[in-house]
């Protein structure tokens, strides 16, 4: 991919807090017209790098480019072309919700604009009419989601966006998303939040301590993961024991299940049909699978770096 197909380009980046390293040559591209997946535990860098795109951090060393232009010394300019939704939104108390979205999308007018506005109040169940201080946090981030979704922008940078939402609200922004998806519109989704990223998601980058350990389409990601085969059988279960690419077998009460490489299903089928199996089921990995895979038990950082936490 050349950087014009790209919407945000980082190489190489790293942002040190005194003695903290919180990147550590990170590398990430988010294609334009997509939604990119930005996976990570509390803690993994994702928030570091969002304010590097934002122009709130200065990198210590490597490179980043929004829409093209340095995120550091052209902020203004690309804040005009992008919208952000942070994951803990705080608002001035004695707005109200309404008067709040006002002034996040300050440089919006037209009918058009209040038209969608206005619906997506709707939409995600809003009173603009009550002060901020009274909002609890699901309602602080739905006048975030408010204020960015009513605006038409190029990118969408999104850092824990549901946090605080009740699952009705959470399948609404998802559709949300997808409208913007299909209006060509580019989206950096930073999530912990697996099936969210699955649901919506066209890439993934997964962070791990400052640095990106594994890039590509959730078909691409998937192939590094084994499926999980389960079938009804009276038969010795040792043949397929002995098949390269089996793992974790285990056979009781008629019933056998394992994992598999997903290279390797092409032989055990044949082997399954042998044994007279029925009720075979195969179930793919998820992102939950290829998560684990790479945080394993240190899904719970040491501690996050400084400003760090999401």
């Amino acid at each position: 991919m050349t950087p014009t197909d790209a919407a945000i380009t980082v190489r190489d980046l790293t942002k040190t807090f005194g003695t903290t390293r919180a990147l550590d040559g990170f590398t990430l591209t988010v294609p334009t017209g997509q939604v990119t997946g930005f996976l990570g535990p509390n803690g993994a860098g994702k928030s570091t790098t969002i304010r590097i795109l934002l122009g709130l951090l200065r990198a210590t060393s490597g490179s980043a480019k929004v829409l093209g232009m340095d995120p550091w010394r052209e902020a203004v300019p690309i804040h005009r072309r992008l919208a952000y939704v942070p994951g803990d939104t705080n608002l001035w108390p004695n707005l109200t919700g309404g008067e709040a979205i006002d002034v996040l999308t300050r440089g919006e007018s037209g009918q058009r604009h209040r038209a969608r506005r206005d619906e997506l109040i709707e939409r995600f169940e809003l009173d603009p009419t009550k002060r901020a201080r009274t909002y609890s946090k699901g309602n602080r981030q739905k006048v975030a989601l408010v204020a960015a979704l009513s605006r038409d922008v190029e990118l969408y940078i999104m850092d824990e966006p549901t946090s605080g939402l009740d699952p009705l609200m959470e399948a609404i922004f998802t559709d949300e998303v997808a409208r913007l998806r299909e209006a060509g519109r580019t989206v950096l989704l930073s999530s912990h939040i697996l099936a969210e990223v699955e649901k919506l998601c066209d890439t993934v980058t997964i962070i791990r301590a400052g640095r990106d350990v594994e890039t590509g389409t959730l078909a691409e990601l998937r192939h590094l993961t084994r499926s999980t085969v389960a079938a009804s059988t009276d038969a010795d279960p040792a043949p397929l024991a002995a098949l390269d690419g089996v793992h974790d077998l285990v056979a009781e009460h008629g019933r056998v299940h394992f994992d598999i490489d997903d290279s390797a299903l092409h032989e055990v089928l044949p082997r399954l049909t042998a044994m007279d199996a029925t009720g075979l089921t195969i179930t793919p990995p998820s992102l939950e699978d290829l998560f684990l895979r790479h945080y394993g038990d240190e899904l719970v950082p040491a501690g996050p770096a400084e400003g760090e936490t999401s």
